[in-house]
Parts: C-alpha cells; structure tokens; sequence
C-alpha cells in the first residue's frame, strides 16, 4: 500500500522590501497546487490587500486571546506594537493532508517555527543582491516615513546576520531566477521527503521479511 507522504512548507523569510512576496506569487503562478499559509498581524491593511488573502487583520486584543490559548504556531512583535503570527491548526493539518504550502514570516517567526516543527519546516531566506539595492527598493515603495526606513533597515540588518540559520538562500537580483531556484527548492524537498519514505517501507519490509524466515524454520 502506498503511504501519502507529508506536505512540504517552506517558510520564506528575508529583509522587508526584498521582492519575497513577489517570488512567491511566481512559485504559486508555477505551481497551483501550492497553498499560501495565512498568518494573522496587528497592523493595518495596505492598499490593495485584503482580508484572508495576505494577512487576517485582527485587533491588539484577539491577538492577546489566540496567544493565551496557544491557538499560534509562532508570534513575534515585529515593529513596536505591531505584532504577526501563524494560525497552527491549519498549518499541521494541511502538512498531514499532504498539502504543500508557503509561509512568509519575519527571521523571528522562522526560528520560532524550526524550534517547534524541526525540520518539517524547510527555511529559505531571500536576498538582496547588495544593501544599496535594499534601500532603493525601500525607498521606492514610498510608503515609509524617515523612521520607519530605519526601523526597517536596522531589522534587515539583523536578519541578514542570521542567513546562516537557514536551508536555502535565494538571491533576488532578477525575479524569474529567483522563482525557479525556489520551485528548484519545492522539488528537492519532494524528493527528500520521498527518499526517507523509500527507508522506512525498506525498513519494515526487512524487518516483516526476517520475522517470516524465522516463523517458516520454526
């Protein structure tokens, strides 16, 4: 009998203003089957988001509420007052239905869900190809005050001295080879996790074979 295997998520992490979004939505265009993982914040929507769709918008209390009822797989107050995390139910259900998804979340956030998942969470982080890059980028969306720019750098700052901690780097210098080394990821992910189901049906199939030798010279 063939098992289903276990669904791939892949968190994706990176500095605010690095395209992550976009890279993503190239992966979902490519692959349809994948499914975003919808995290919950404080903060306002932006113009042209909407509810469900990139964020659950809640206010400062119901947060507190699904924090005290351990109803989140992750949560990190990422700006002053402002905080994001990760409904957990949907996540591990939607892993043992097999169902593969993508979760874009702070470096925070991303350690949070190693500490808790292991490796069943595979981390990517998305890079600029300099800092330059990073501050036009920033400076172009035009939706940042003079603090929030630099609030918003000093955090990329961090973030990027914790590159080491994750499974996949991604430069995002031009979008299409970003979205295909992140599809690249996808797939060998698939076949990690096809190996290790290849090992244990090996395993048991030893194991069943050596017990029906011993019973048959009984």
């Amino acid at each position: 009998m063939t098992e289903r295997r276990e669904g791939v998520l892949l968190v994706v992490s990176g500095p605010s203003g690095v395209g992550k979004g976009t890279v993503i939505a190239g992966l979902l265009a490519r692959q349809p089957h994948v499914q975003m993982s919808v995290s919950c914040t404080t903060r306002a929507p932006r113009p042209g988001e909407q509810e469900g769709r990139e964020y659950y918008f809640v206010s400062a209390a119901e947060f507190e509420r699904r924090q005290g009822t351990g109803e989140l797989l992750e949560w990190a107050e990422v700006y002053p007052g402002v905080f994001y995390g990760t409904p957990q139910g949907p996540v591990t259900e939607a892993l043992a239905a097999g169902v593969d998804l993508v979760l874009e979340i702070d470096d925070q956030g991303a350690q949070s869900v190693r500490e808790k998942l292991g490796r069943r969470a595979v981390l990517v982080f998305v890079a600029p190809p300099d800092f330059v890059a990073l501050r036009r980028r920033l400076t172009g969306r035009q939706t940042e005050t003079p603090e929030g720019l630099r609030e918003r750098l000093a955090t990329a700052r961090k973030e990027i001295r914790n590159m080491g901690l994750y499974d996949y780097l991604i430069v995002n210098d031009q979008i299409e080879p970003a979205v295909q080394a992140l599809e690249e990821v996808l797939r060998a992910e698939h076949h990690s996790l096809q190996t290790t189901d290849w090992r244990g049906l090996q395993a048991r199939l030893l194991a069943q074979a050596e017990h029906d030798e011993v019973a048959s010279h009984g």
